[in-house]
Protein backbone atom coordinates (compact mmCIF):
# COMPACT_ATOMS: atom_id res chain seq x y z
CA UNK A 1 0.00 0.00 0.00
CA UNK A 2 2.81 2.27 0.77
CA UNK A 3 4.23 2.27 -2.70
CA UNK A 4 0.90 2.92 -4.35
CA UNK A 5 1.03 6.77 -2.80
CA UNK A 6 4.69 6.98 -3.19
CA UNK A 7 3.98 6.33 -6.99
CA UNK A 8 1.03 8.73 -7.05
CA UNK A 9 3.31 11.70 -6.66
CA UNK A 10 4.85 12.74 -9.54
CA UNK A 11 8.52 12.19 -10.49
CA UNK A 12 11.08 14.68 -9.05
CA UNK A 13 7.91 16.85 -7.53
CA UNK A 14 9.99 17.43 -4.45
CA UNK A 15 13.21 18.80 -5.56
CA UNK A 16 10.98 20.36 -8.21
CA UNK A 17 9.11 22.11 -5.63
CA UNK A 18 11.70 23.01 -2.92
CA UNK A 19 13.33 24.63 -6.09
CA UNK A 20 10.29 26.95 -6.37
CA UNK A 21 10.24 28.06 -3.07
CA UNK A 22 13.57 28.44 -2.85
CA UNK A 23 13.33 31.28 -5.46
CA UNK A 24 11.09 33.05 -3.60
CA UNK A 25 12.23 33.56 -0.82
CA UNK A 26 13.85 36.69 0.79
CA UNK A 27 16.73 37.61 1.22
CA UNK A 28 17.45 35.27 -1.86
CA UNK A 29 20.02 32.32 -0.88
CA UNK A 30 21.34 31.66 -4.55
CA UNK A 31 23.88 29.50 -3.31
CA UNK A 32 21.52 27.29 -1.50
CA UNK A 33 18.94 27.30 -4.75
CA UNK A 34 21.87 26.17 -6.85
CA UNK A 35 22.23 22.74 -4.37
CA UNK A 36 18.45 22.30 -4.99
CA UNK A 37 18.77 23.02 -9.10
CA UNK A 38 21.78 20.39 -8.82
CA UNK A 39 19.66 17.97 -7.51
CA UNK A 40 16.50 18.52 -9.47
CA UNK A 41 18.70 17.73 -12.14
CA UNK A 42 20.31 14.60 -10.93
CA UNK A 43 16.52 13.47 -9.79
CA UNK A 44 15.64 13.95 -13.73
CA UNK A 45 18.44 12.32 -14.83
CA UNK A 46 18.36 9.40 -12.74
CA UNK A 47 14.45 8.88 -13.63
CA UNK A 48 14.77 9.95 -17.42
CA UNK A 49 12.20 12.67 -17.09
CA UNK A 50 11.83 14.37 -20.47
CA UNK A 51 9.01 16.79 -19.87
CA UNK A 52 7.18 18.31 -17.20
CA UNK A 53 3.45 19.44 -17.33
CA UNK A 54 1.22 21.12 -14.70
CA UNK A 55 -2.34 20.16 -14.25
CA UNK A 56 -3.75 23.07 -16.02
CA UNK A 57 -1.57 22.73 -18.47
CA UNK A 58 -3.72 22.38 -21.45
CA UNK A 59 -5.22 26.36 -20.66
CA UNK A 60 -1.15 27.17 -19.87
CA UNK A 61 -0.19 25.79 -23.51
CA UNK A 62 -2.81 27.77 -25.47
CA UNK A 63 -1.75 30.63 -23.25
CA UNK A 64 2.22 30.34 -24.29
CA UNK A 65 1.33 29.45 -28.23
CA UNK A 66 -0.52 32.32 -28.55
CA UNK A 67 2.53 34.46 -27.12
CA UNK A 68 5.18 32.62 -28.94
CA UNK A 69 3.51 32.95 -32.81
CA UNK A 70 3.30 36.74 -32.26
CA UNK A 71 7.09 36.84 -31.10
Amino acid sequence: MEKESAEAEPVCAQEALELLNCVTQSPFDQEKCLRLLHSLRDCVLNKKVKKFSLDNQDHYQQDTDSVTKKN
